[in-house]
């Protein structure tokens, strides 16, 4: 078990090792490069013709999946050894975002706060992340979404578990096809190991429930997220696998826990609540916005994958904090589902983060450079101690270890593939007794 995050060259290692251990029936294959040039490598054990693909890493900074699939990985390995071959193959990607990672590794060894985290947090700007296809159909894909593609083509895979892990908040699912059970394991792993459930997560507000924890992704046209926000869910890797009859499951784990996400009772003061965040956001933002433009000029050229996202998140700000105000929320027209503790906890913490990830991000663009430079960044050092204080407190966050993360992940993916796979053998089982029907003597074909 890990007690800490790997890092992109100790999954390599340890997966070869595994490969060395198991030639008979693992192998581990580059299957495409990153945008400079990483190998993305995926581990393949059993020889089964049904295919389960596990992906770890597609947000450079959610580095619990990794130990996720090496966890899963040595399991996989030992039940054979026990047990003998099965009729599935397990796939493990094991980072779809090498460059990302590496830029996130100087924050995994601690300390675990958040004020270390979010100075050191990277995260690459929308059109960057490789699970997201382009918004624009004309659009070149990337090199890591492609071989996600790719892979996703060639598997075919019964399910897909694409492994995260949020900031801080609470452990949920979100799913393309319904998995009836699931959420009752999810909530028994959860409680077993003091992870909040989150019931009413920012990622998935407007997402029908088919139990606690869990949430159907949106079809097209239908409601998927904030209105200030892109909506690609539909169209994303998630989906891609669809046509396939693939389950995709994206399996949440939550850095710090904020146990009110898990809380469904009344707030107290909804509206005072809304007034808070609303303002609070716009008025952080406002301060980051004008610091950012007095740094700009001197920015160096390589600035890019760093400013890129800033410049999202700043975009993005004022038009949430108009969505999220009391007149917007709560007027006639209101275009939010009702809201209790768990649902205006989500909104608080997507409000600290999007500051704190601005912030810690401006930080590092102005480690050196002249006098306004030094000026702003000390503003910023000041700005983030007490934002990130704040947060932690506002929020009650707490530190959950990184081997109970990953055991989460881990129970959760096995969960899903169990009542994967019963629903296949169900559907194939099905299939096979009507066409026993169809060939029995004296019956006429349709």
């Amino acid at each position: 078990m890990f007690c800490r995050y790997p890092t992109v060259d100790e999954l390599t290692a340890r997966a070869a090792a595994l490969a060395q251990a198991h030639p008979d029936r693992t192998v581990l294959r580059r299957i495409g490069s990153s945008r400079a040039g990483e190998p993305i490598q995926l581990l393949s054990m059993g020889r089964g013709s049904r295919h389960v693909l596990v992906v770890a890493g597609p947000h450079a900074n959610e580095p619990v999946g990794g130990a996720t699939a090496l966890r899963l990985a040595q399991h996989i390995a030992r039940a054979a050894r026990a047990a003998g071959p099965t009729d599935t193959t397990w796939h493990f990607l094991l980072c779809l975002d090498p460059d990302g990672a590496r830029r996130n590794e100087r924050w995994l060894r601690g300390p675990m706060t958040l004020s270390h985290h979010y100075r050191h947090f990277f995260r690459p700007g929308f059109a960057g992340q490789p699970e997201w296809l382009p918004a624009d159909p004309g659009a070149e894909l990337s090199p890591e979404t492609r071989a996600l593609l790719d892979l996703q083509d060639e598997l075919r895979p019964m399910l897909q578990c694409s492994l995260h892990g949020v900031d801080v908040g609470g452990s949920f699912v979100q799913t393309t096809r319904s998995l009836p059970g699931l959420p009752d394991h999810l909530a028994r792993s959860a409680a077993d190991l003091r992870i909040p459930l989150e019931l009413g997560p920012y990622d998935a507000f407007f997402w029908p429930s088919p139990g606690p924890g869990v949430y159907q992704m949106p079809q097209p046209r239908e409601t998927d997220q904030f209105a200030s926000l892109p909506a690609a869910t539909a169209t994303s890797t998630w989906f891609h696998p669809d046509r396939y009859g693939t389950v995709t499951a994206v399996i949440e784990a939550p850095m710090w826990g904020a146990d009110e996400v898990a809380i469904t009772a009344a707030h107290p003061d909804v509206h005072g609540a809304l007034e808070t965040i609303s303002h609070t956001l716009r008025r952080d933002a406002q301060l980051l916005a004008g610091l950012l433009e007095r740094v700009r000029p001197v920015l160096p050229d390589t600035a890019g994958p760093v400013l890129a996202p800033i410049d999202e998140y700043l975009a993005v700000c004022p038009s949430l904090a108009d969505e999220w105000a009391p007149a917007a929320a709560l007027g006639e027209t209101g275009g939010l589902p009702p809201l209790n503790r768990a649902r205006i906890m989500a909104l608080r913490i997507a409000a600290r983060r999007l500051i704190v990830r601005t912030a810690g991000l401006l930080h590092q663009l102005v480690a050196a450079g002249s006098e306004p430079v030094h000026e702003v960044r000390a503003t910023l050092e000041r700005f983030l101690t007490q934002r990130c204080d704040a947060f932690e407190a506002d929020c009650g966050a707490r530190w959950i270890p990184v081997s109970d993360q990953a055991e989460h992940q881990f129970r959760v993916v096995l969960a899903a593939f169990r009542l994967a796979a019963q629903s296949a053998d169900q559907h194939s089982g099905s299939d096979a007794a009507l066409d026993g029907r169809l060939r029995e003597p004296g019956r006429v074909r349709g």
